[in-house]
């Protein structure tokens, strides 16, 4: 009776984090688009500032004030050997994320960053020179081709912003790949990861922001002609965006890696779906097919690398198989990716 009632919490646990995730996930994502569509906001670089400073704060408190989470102590050496560089390419990639969704919709931009996993296949074969089982290219073919199908559909498509989702793809990818190697021995979750990265990654992009945006911004503030509620919604999507981090934290610790890999592309459905009820934006019957075949091969790329992962020692396996959730994760959250 007892371990029934333990394995029925377990679920119930497992669900109430990913519908948390989900949640976080589908409202930052929503916010972020109101902010560059409804308000008239058009400035990715100083919202991106605004999300980096809200989550280095959000990350102090709950690793200092709070104690909720142990801090990672990191040699004072690494944090510019090893931590800075990182954080310059988590910088590029949450940027490229907001600049796409400032120019194309929510459906597509989503759609195009589900292309990461084929970026960070092709990337470590043509520069890292890793070999991968024929099972891997296979379960990449379906998300190449619904990307395609998507992007020749799209009718909202605009060249600079799938542009720079793509290149946002390109950065996850060799955040992902460095990650291996730069950070090697710690053991970073998405907490810590922000504690460390956030504050970097403010420092990178506050100057070209307050260089290419301010008069821009500005501007906008002596215009705007409800500034006080424009002003909670920018911030307050910076604030959703370390609560989205503190979420993932969550549900991988509550779910299996395969739970978490299915959840992870329905996570993209549903913000897909909540984004079209809200704004509309028009699509087409193949263009949502190509969506729908595109996420069919994210889980299948997922499931296909969790059964290569589960080969007995001895079985050669593709570098780098992912042997547990947390590998399944890029060691800079999407999120922060998904997020924006």
């Amino acid at each position: 009776m007892e371990e029934n009632m333990l394995c029925q919490w377990s679920v119930i646990r497992s669900i109430l984090a990913i519908l948390q995730w989900w949640g976080f996930n589908v409202t930052v994502i929503i916010m972020n688009k109101w902010i560059f569509q409804k308000i008239d906001f058009k400035y990715p670089l100083s919202v991106s500032c605004i999300h980096f400073i809200c989550s280095a704060i959000g990350a102090y408190v709950v690793i200092k004030v709070l104690k909720l989470k142990p801090l990672i102590q990191v040699d004072p050496d690494d944090r510019w050997r090893r931590i800075f560089p990182m954080s310059f390419v988590f910088c590029i990639n949450i940027v490229l994320g907001n600049v796409s969704l400032r120019y194309i919709p929510v459906s597509f931009m989503q759609t195009i960053k589900s292309f990461t996993p084929a970026t960070t296949v092709i990337l470590q074969w043509l520069v890292w020179r890793k070999y991968f089982d024929w099972q891997i290219w296979a379960s990449l073919v379906p998300i190449v081709g619904g990307i395609l199908l998507t992007s020749i559909t799209e009718l909202s498509f605009n060249i600079f912003g799938f542009c720079a989702a793509l290149f946002g793809c390109l950065a996850t990818s060799t955040k992902t790949i460095l990650a291996e190697s730069l950070l090697h021995g710690y053991k970073f979750d998405s907490i810590n990861t922000v504690y460390y990265m956030a504050p970097f990654a403010t420092m990178i992009l506050a100057v070209p922001a307050l260089l290419l945006e301010g008069s821009g911004v500005v501007e906008w503030i002596q215009t705007c002609p409800s500034l006080f509620s424009s002003l909670v919604i920018i911030f307050g999507s910076g604030v959703m965006a370390f609560c989205l981090n503190f979420s993932i934290f969550y549900v991988i610790h509550s779910t299996t890696a395969v739970t978490f890999n299915v959840a992870g592309n329905l996570k993209v459905a549903v913000a897909v779906t909540c984004s079209w009820l809200i704004f509309r934006n028009p699509i087409s019957a193949m263009n949502a097919i190509g969506c729908g075949i595109t996420l069919v091969g994210c889980t299948f790329y997922g499931y296909v690398r969790h059964i290569l992962a589960q080969q007995p020692p001895g079985t050669p396996r593709t570098p780098r198989t992912p042997r547990g959730k947390m590998e399944l994760l890029p060691l800079v959250n999407e999120k922060l990716d998904d997020k924006v």
